[in-house]
């Protein structure tokens, strides 16, 4: 299905660990060199394996996307224990056929006027490298492994981890 990672056994993974988490936080270079990060709303990523996100075209990180387009994105579900890291380079997209494909109604809170709204865009994100963090999301087992790093000297199991090239 994505293009991106083809060679890497682990960017299945990746994507089905984060098609799930709706919030990602996206980190962008500010224009005093700091780093800026944000949570934004997950879109499904696309055949390609480009990720999406809408945005407003006045806010503060299109300048900063336009200023340096190395973007970074962090996926959290605490519940499963899964953490998914995903750098790459982000495009502003103003195509309102991507928009209408893209648009679902829950949107319409942060974008009161719809698709028609000539204040939206969408940022696609194109991955180059991920990481993700898959570790058992029992407590019975997160407390088996405390107790077992206690008695042993070992640390616990971190679970499944892999660095992922999705170029």
């Amino acid at each position: 299905m994505h293009q991106h990672g083809h060679n890497d056994p682990n960017a299945k993974k990746l994507y089905d660990l984060i098609k799930d988490v709706k919030i990602a936080m996206m980190t962008t270079v500010d224009t005093d060199g700091t780093l800026h990060s944000r949570p934004m709303y997950n879109q499904e990523a696309d055949e390609h394996g480009d990720l999406w996100f809408f945005t407003q075209i006045q806010s503060p990180k299109i300048t900063e996307v336009s200023r340096d387009n190395e973007v970074n994105l962090g996926f959290s579900d605490p519940g499963s224990q899964t953490y998914v890291s995903v750098a790459g380079k982000a495009e502003i997209v103003r195509d309102k056929a991507k928009i209408e494909e893209k648009w679902s109604e829950p949107l319409r809170a942060w974008f009161p006027k719809g698709v028609d709204d000539p204040q939206i865009a969408l940022i696609r994100v194109h991955p180059s490298k991920g990481e993700y963090w898959d570790s058992p999301s029992s407590t019975i087992v997160h407390l088996y492994g405390y107790a077992k790093a206690v008695l042993t000297g070992k640390q616990p199991d971190p679970g499944d981890q892999a660095k992922v090239n999705l170029r």
